[in-house]
């Protein structure tokens, strides 16, 4: 059975739309808590995580912070969870950390705004004017979050697989059509799916090996994966610790043979072609 994600805009009942499709087939509902649980292993703090995925990030600090390690440590972290699928993943990013994969079904749940402001009104007891200032700065703050993250938009269709407006369709509708949708034989995984999700998995746990090593975390090595044989490549400046990288791979599960491609050229011969 699939993989499903549901990007939950503000005020859509994304989570009760998600409890209710997992209980419907029988899967484990999750969200970004459990993605901040299992993303310790990489060495990112519980506060770190919690600060990129829910802060409003300023422009100044886009330029000055490296969202790399965190979007490798979510990418990880959701790939551990999902093994095996039958999991319905709730939040703002899971439909872009899983990219390539055919049996994952991406949901985007939106509504009028008016439908959101009467949500907001009821929720959190602000006016219409007040609703409406609160929706935009959530929006906002999402759309430059997944900017940061991904360089993407989270209000592009083209990135999903459905767009429900839960306005029109209500909660049971929304809920029953995700059901059938995860139901079609297209979204049913096949031994090639799988690969491509196992080689997404073991990339993901290889990056997140290599951006936690004091050593390896700053040399941009560039990783492919293909049936567990893994491929580090890059181009660098000075000498890289070869040995080392070669068994801080093989030591990812899934991991059967490492192939390197490191290329140096030296800074005062890099100037020469200026």
């Amino acid at each position: 059975m699939p993989i499903i994600t549901i990007y939950r805009g503000a005020f859509t009942a994304g989570e009760e739309i998600a409890k209710g499709v997992a209980q419907a087939l029988g899967y484990r509902c999750v969200s970004r808590e459990v993605l901040i649980e299992a993303s310790r292993s990489c060495g990112i703090s519980e506060a770190k995580l919690n600060e990129v995925l829910e802060k409003d990030p300023h422009w100044w600090e886009r330029w000055l912070q490296n969202m790399r390690p965190y979007r490798i440590a979510l990418q990880a972290a959701l790939c551990e969870v999902a093994q095996g699928g039958n999991i319905v993943y709730h939040g703002h990013i899971g439909h872009e950390l899983l990219p390539g994969i055919r049996h994952v079904l991406k949901v985007l749940l939106t509504a009028p705004l008016e439908f959101r402001i009467k949500q907001v009104q009821s929720q959190q007891g602000l006016n219409e004017a007040g609703a409406r200032s609160y929706i935009d700065h959530v929006d906002e703050a999402r759309t430059r979050r997944l900017v940061a993250l991904f360089g993407t938009d989270w209000r592009d269709i083209t990135r999903y697989d459905l767009a429900l407006n839960v306005a029109q369709l209500g909660i049971e509708g929304v809920t029953r059509v995700i059901v059938e949708a995860a139901r079609l034989e297209r979204y049913q995984p096949t031994a090639a799916s799988e690969q491509d999700f196992e080689n997404l998995a073991i990339t993901s746990q290889v990056r997140a090996a290599l951006v936690t090593s004091h050593s390896c975390r700053n040399l941009g090595i560039t990783v492919k994966v293909e049936k567990g044989e893994v491929h580090v490549s890059g181009v660098f400046a000075h000498a890289v610790p070869e040995e080392e990288i070669v068994l801080l791979v093989k030591s990812v599960p899934g991991v059967t043979r490492v192939v390197t491609d490191f290329t140096v050229i030296p800074a005062n011969l890099g100037e020469s072609y200026y």
